[in-house]
């Protein structure tokens, strides 16, 4: 999955911000972090403790949850080798984590 492919999708998510801050991409809903690049690939997506399990069993090549995140509503998605599905899923996810938080 590409950088673009990200942005085209969570620009079609109602209410979601786009910026960059230090040069890395944010996603934000009314304030709230949606997702996050970390660094030139892997990003950070927030998710609810409900849904991060079944997509980490689902994509394992996909998401990861490093042990900084255990104890957070995160998880790590790879995107060189992600379908697009897989990551707009976990974006979807995140996104209405973050409007009825």
């Amino acid at each position: 999955m590409r950088w673009s492919e990200v942005e085209e999708f969570a620009a079609g998510l109602p209410g979601v911000r786009f910026r960059r801050q230090d040069g890395l991409r944010l996603w934000r809903l009314h304030g709230r972090l949606v997702a996050r690049q970390l660094d030139t690939d892997p990003r950070a997506i927030r998710i609810s403790f409900d849904l991060r399990p079944s997509l980490l069993i689902r994509f394992p090549g996909t998401f990861s949850v490093p042990a900084r995140f255990e104890k957070h509503m995160m998880m790590m998605a790879e995107l060189t080798d992600a379908e697009p599905g897989d990551v707009e899923q976990a974006l979807e996810g995140a996104w209405a984590l973050q409007s009825h938080g």
